[in-house]
């Protein structure tokens, strides 16, 4: 019993291990966000030749992107360690003061998901990002002191998917703003390619196409997909065939241009109980039982990108694509 726990465990860092190397390490391993990267290489470049920490860098754009990857592969170019946190987990000033507080100089501080930061944090954020420097307040009323506390200098990077929600002053306050794009197809075969290197999954150019047009243009969803194609194969037999890949993305309820079971609802409820909209976010969110920030940040930019869904301002309306998608005929009027 203790040899198969200790064989578990040995697995199982094993698996983390390879987990953690499908992350690239370098820019230069980055697959895609040519722009992004080649920003990035100059801003840490002139940094370097500087002998400073680079300036604060906001990155921008729907989940699974690589904003995190990005984090820390400035930490890793700049030779600087890195601290990770996330928004919801700073809810008051004092989190985010120790937080600053414990870095060291030239520390790189990622905050994931930074528009979610409580308000009273945002606000201590914006002297620490200007003068690395923060005033803490003791005592309570008429007795109250500042008093100033000194930090040691850092780059802090912030990844957000709602950019509108960050403040004005916090983001002006970021030196250098990316936005990251969506991938295409080509640019995720060459993902699929390397993870599938990384573990050690065989795979020739229609089926990592296959997974490819099936990933929403995003990498995070790519890998996912490779994993269960690897699973599927290691139950099956072991070899990756071209009718195993689509089996095994069938079975998991990712079609053909890689919309899953939510994407379909989503869309069945606009074309069917809706009759093509306009319905608003909120009853589009009850009529699938998910939250409405699921779907408007988790489902609906995919949708609105390959031309399924349009949103007015009486709500969202069915494209006559999503018709054709669904098998359903286009009503009269709808153009």
């Amino acid at each position: 019993m203790a040899d198969d726990a200790t064989s578990s465990a040995a697995q199982g860092d094993a698996e983390l291990a390879v987990e953690g190397a499908l992350r690239p390490q370098s820019l230069d391993a980055f697959v895609g966000q040519h722009k992004v990267r080649g920003q990035l290489q100059l801003l840490l470049e002139a940094a370097r030749i500087q002998r400073r920490p680079a300036d604060h860098i906001l990155l921008a754009g729907p989940p699974g992107l690589g904003k995190t990857t990005l984090a820390m592969i400035v930490a890793h170019e700049a030779e600087a360690p890195l601290r990770l946190s996330s928004g919801p987990a700073i809810q008051h000033a004092g989190d985010l003061a120790a937080l600053l507080s414990s870095l060291t100089p030239g520390e790189v501080l990622f905050i994931d998901e930074i528009h979610r930061m409580a308000r009273s944090a945002e606000e201590m954020l914006y002297l620490a990002m200007e003068d690395f420097r923060i005033d803490i307040m003791v005592g309570k009323g008429a007795g109250a002191t500042s008093i100033p506390l000194d930090l040691a200098p850092f780059t802090l990077v912030g990844a957000t998917t709602r950019s509108g929600m960050l403040p004005n002053p916090l983001r002006d306050r970021f030196g250098f703003t990316a936005h990251l794009e969506f991938y295409d197809a080509a640019e995720l075969e060459q993902v699929v390619d390397r993870s599938a290197s990384v573990l050690g999954v065989g795979l020739d150019g229609a089926q990592r196409g296959e997974i490819a047009r099936r990933s929403r243009g995003t990498p995070r969803i790519a890998n996912r997909l490779l994993r269960r194609v690897r699973d599927w194969s290691l139950v099956h037999g072991g070899e990756v065939t071209l009718d195993g890949v689509r089996a095994a993305l069938d079975l998991y309820d990712v079609d053909a241009i890689g919309l899953d079971r939510l994407d379909r609802a989503v869309l069945d409820a606009v074309v069917r109980r809706f009759r093509g909209g306009p319905v608003g976010l909120s009853t589009l969110a009850v009529a699938v039982g998910e939250e409405a920030d699921t779907v408007e940040s988790v489902v609906e930019p995919y949708l609105v990108r390959i031309g399924f869904l349009s949103r007015t301002p009486r709500g969202r309306v069915a494209t006559p694509e999503a018709y054709a998608h669904l098998g359903v005929p286009v009503p009269d009027g709808i153009a």
